[in-house]
């Protein structure tokens, strides 16, 4: 009887413990900037040294068709954020630019959305968002920060506002310089001609116009190519700071020991927040081009440049989870890796280097919705509440993130607004064998590109799609002349009826099926129409905070640490930076 009555004691105590370890843990996530899913030796690469992301999906569990709500990384950090496909937010671009891409734009993630963050600091966590945000600073003045992330849940932010690109870091080249060659020519000729035709007109009597107004005319021209060129040139200046919370601590920003201080922030944070539940959101800016690394891991990977940020970047991590294990907090804490969208293939270094990662054996990359651009890592890790060394190919998003750690840290789901994502628990423990998402809607900026379709009674997953890009050149794997794909006009060819592929079967996506090869063709695409038609019919009009008028350059939003006469330049971290740790 009383050995009985102790094995009861003991589970009881042991159910309290567990009752206690699910009910608000710590919640730290991993997220990579354009990393390939087969960049990572859970996935299957052999070159690439990760062993702390490898770890992860060995004591944890291994999501295979983890899906990005976007190709981009603004589109799909809005939904990661929010549980919600970027259309719902209007941070889905109608146009070709479907980024941020600019400091001083006054688009951004909207102040009416509601942010994991934001749920889980009114439940009392303490949060940090360190790295890379890319969703917008100011609205309508230089310091309203209506987009910063302290506006958005976070208490504590230490990184860059906008993104990491080749413009940012001397002689790796720009992302412009490619847009400025095909259209800067044509602006300056049609300019040119026009003042010309009205110096004719006036010259023949056809056209009344005095010489001050036509140098007026000349004189704004030449003061709007001026300001354009004086930008771009000056790009590194006025884009690429590094700012703790509202501050900007350096601009532009240095890259030595770049992943070291981020490091260093992250774990500063975890020991001042040991008593109390905390939500860690660390933002990597790599492997995103400009590439860099530590002088430490600089020349040690098989993959250049790429694969050192690659391998410093699993450092870091490494890291974190030691911080964990010596303040005896892994079995408090949910820790989650992902990326967010696949590797951007298109990326080539003037000296030829490969720049862009891998993304295993799927099509496409970063831009598309072809597998290889929207299939991400997706590890969780959580000892004593997720079994190690489990592997989930249900269809899973990254929008599955935002009603997880709600529901894990008591809050409650908005009921005003539609969630996209699922929680994700009762897949991870086993509770439940099948995905919540029947659809899921594959967005190109804001044109909805394809449909993936799980029925419920089936093991078949199908994939629809309305248009494709055109890779370029021909019979390449990538838009590799326009440097990324586009969504409209000649970039793309439609499909009608729909290219219908089942990725089950044909992960690579080499074979389109047809009515031939397919009994069921007709009805599964009239399922899958009707299921736009729903999901269409649940979309509301919102603000577009990608119009050319947010996302253009305002220079009176422009943030500047310093004057415009020193170029905005100031470096208030150095004495920091000399007292980092080596790698």
């Amino acid at each position: 009887m009383m050995i009985l009555l102790r094995l009861m004691l003991f589970l009881w105590l042991t159910s309290i413990a567990t009752s206690k370890n699910i009910t608000k843990p710590n919640i730290i996530l991993f997220m990579a900037d354009d990393l390939g899913i087969g960049d990572l030796g859970c996935y299957g690469n052999t070159t690439l040294r990760t062993p702390n992301i490898d770890k992860l999906a060995k004591r944890g569990v291994k999501l295979t068709q983890h899906i990005a709500a976007a190709p981009l990384c603004t589109p799909s950090r809005a939904a990661f954020l929010t549980g919600r496909y970027p259309i719902r937010s209007g941070m889905a671009s109608l146009h070709r630019v479907g980024v941020f891409l600019f400091s001083a734009s006054s688009g951004g993630l909207p102040t009416e959305e509601i942010t994991f963050a934001t749920l889980l600091q009114q439940k009392g966590y303490t949060s940090a968002l360190i790295g890379k945000w890319h969703l917008g600073i100011n609205c309508h003045s230089k310091d309203d920060y209506c987009h910063h992330p302290l506006n958005h849940g976070f208490n504590y932010f230490y990184g860059i506002p906008v993104n990491n690109i080749r413009d940012c870091k001397p002689e790796h080249g720009s992302v412009f310089q490619r847009g400025l060659k095909m259209y800067l020519p044509t602006t300056l000729q049609i300019t040119g001609i026009a003042l010309i035709s009205l110096e004719v007109l006036r010259y023949i009597g056809l056209l009344r116009i005095s010489h001050r107004v036509l140098g007026f005319v000349f004189l704004m021209a030449a003061v709007l190519i001026g300001i354009l060129l004086f930008f771009f040139y000056n790009f590194r200046y006025l884009n690429c700071f590094l700012m703790r919370n509202h501050s900007i601590i350096q601009q532009p920003w240095s890259y030595e020991n770049l992943t070291q201080r981020l490091t260093e922030e992250a774990k500063r944070f975890i020991r001042r927040n040991t008593d109390a539940p905390f939500l860690l959101f660390l933002s990597y800016p790599q492997v995103h081009t400009a590439l860099f690394a530590s002088q430490s891991f600089r020349g040690k990977s098989k993959h250049g440049l790429y694969g050192d940020a690659v391998e410093e970047m699993d450092w870091s991590i490494g890291q974190i989870l030691q911080t964990l294990d010596q303040l005896s907090l892994s079995m408090q804490t949910l820790v989650y890796f992902t990326s967010d969208q696949g590797a951007h293939i298109e990326e080539i270094a003037s000296s030829g280097e490969v720049h862009g990662g891998c993304n295993g054996i799927y099509k496409g990359g970063k831009s598309t919705n072809w597998e290889g651009g929207i299939r991400i890592p997706g590890l969780l890790y959580w000892p004593g509440v997720l079994k190690p060394d489990i592997s989930i190919d249900e269809p899973t998003s990254n929008m599955d993130i935002f009603p997880t750690i709600v529901k894990l840290a008591g809050a409650q789901l908005p009921t005003d607004r539609i969630i996209d994502g699922h929680d994700l628990m009762p897949l991870l423990q086993g509770t439940a064998l099948h995905s919540k998402h029947e659809f899921l809607f594959h967005y190109c900026n804001a044109y909805l590109n394809a449909v993936r379709w799980h029925p419920r009674n089936s093991t078949s997953i199908w994939k629809a799609f309305f248009f494709t890009p055109k890779f370029s050149p021909e019979g390449a794997n990538g838009c590799f002349e326009s440097h990324v794909c586009f969504c409209h006009g000649n970039f793309i060819s439609y499909h009608d009826p729909p290219l219908l592929f089942d990725i089950s079967k044909d992960p690579e996506e080499k074979h389109p099926l047809t009515t031939k090869k397919e009994t069921r063709f007709d009805e599964i695409l009239h399922a899958i129409k009707q299921a736009v038609t729903n999901h269409t019919q649940s979309l509301a009009a919102v603000p577009n905070q990608l119009s050319p008028g947010n996302i253009i350059w305002k220079p009176w939003l422009q943030p500047c640490c310093s004057s415009f006469l020193n170029f905005c330049y100031c470096n208030h971290e150095s004495e920091e930076n000399e007292d980092l740790p080596a790698a």
